[in-house]
């Protein structure tokens, strides 16, 4: 599947900036290929247009502001939120345009992100009570690109059989490589995986967990929301909640936006973020050693004899199947370079 060549992946929302980034004025962004800025009007509200100036496509996000519109760089050319051009400095006497010039997109702020989708949504961004529950802190973790497909990144999160290999130096036992098998209940955007997962403590995740054990069980419960979010819900055995947000926005075919942010029910007191998110950095580093060596085409047709599979796949399956039907509802046909319609394989 090439993500960029599907055009309902554009109807989904994606974290593409901290907010915090956007105090030292607009930022750009590519999201399936589609070039963006994005910005603060001030008002509180966000705004992301195509970062294309109408005069002579010069990159908007090289501007700067003035009252909430965006100042295209090359000759002063300005824009709202809805890409209503509000000034042409050569013509001072021609009012806005009378419709937009410049493409706008929906554009939201939750989590400490901004949220954008490039087509009419199909379902909201998730809702998490944690949120809003004061006896949960949640803490930035990581933005960053990396050089592997969104649905890489994304079945890697729910696969038990990698976790004592590429996992073996943080919470994995290479010696006991047998995966702990999912129970796993499908809803119309995603599933809910639930599993109890045994993992080492190395002397680090000691403090974290104030647990002294040498091992531990994870009591996981990890939802995907497609097509390319997850909430990993891990409860340990003292009632510890340390629950991570993974998107893997797309940022093309090849290259993916790492978002991860965490909620967890201690304080700082008990276990500083600093500590956790230097844990969690060496498990998403250890992913992204093998990931971003993997193939980014990832072959969603299970029949195609491209990727061979095995039991423990079984989320990563349904993963495939149900974007599948996605793309089938909505009168798509998968697009990948492996092999063109009807099994046949494609050159180039």
């Amino acid at each position: 599947m090439l993500a960029t060549r599907q055009p309902v992946l554009r109807r989904f929302w994606y974290p593409v900036v901290p907010i915090s980034s956007l105090e030292t004025g607009p930022k750009p962004f590519t999201l399936l290929g589609r070039r963006l800025v994005i910005w603060s009007p001030g008002d509180g509200q966000y705004a992301a247009l195509e970062d294309r100036c109408a005069h002579r496509s010069a990159a908007l996000s090289k501007g700067w502001l003035d009252k909430g519109a965006i100042v295209c760089p090359y000759h002063g050319w300005a824009y709202d939120r809805s890409g209503i051009c509000l000034r042409v400095p050569q013509r001072p006497d021609a009012g806005p345009s009378r419709q937009p010039l410049v493409r706008s997109f929906a554009c939201t702020e939750r989590y400490g992100y901004v949220w954008v989708a490039l087509d009419d949504p199909l379902a909201p961004i998730p809702d998490w009570p944690e949120e809003r529950d004061p006896g949960y802190r949640r803490m930035h973790q990581f933005c960053e690109p990396w050089a592997c497909a969104s649905f890489r990144l994304m079945e890697n999160s729910f696969d038990n059989a990698h976790i004592h290999f590429v996992h073996r130096d943080t919470f994995g036992d290479i010696n006991d490589p047998l995966p702990s098998q999912p129970a796993i209940e499908r809803g119309d955007f995603g599933f809910v995986a639930r599993s109890d997962v045994p993992v080492y403590n190395n002397d680090l995740q000691k403090q974290n967990l104030r647990d002294a054990s040498a091992v531990t069980i994870r009591h996981v419960t990890a939802t995907w929301y497609m097509p390319f979010l997850r909430r990993l819900h891990i409860r340990y055995p003292g009632g510890l909640d340390h629950i991570i947000i993974t998107a893997a926005t797309p940022v093309g075919d090849g290259a993916c936006q790492l978002v991860q942010f965490c909620f967890r029910n201690d304080t700082e007191a008990d276990a500083p973020a600093a500590n956790i998110i230097a844990f969690d950095r060496r498990v998403t580093a250890e992913d992204r050693t093998v990931l971003e060596t993997t193939d980014h085409d990832v072959p969603l047709d299970m029949n195609s004899g491209i990727e061979r599979h095995m039991p423990s796949d079984q989320p990563g399956l349904l993963m495939r199947r149900m974007l599948l039907e996605l793309f089938t509802t909505h009168g798509e046909t998968e697009q990948t370079r492996h092999y063109a319609a009807g099994g046949t394989t494609a050159q180039g």
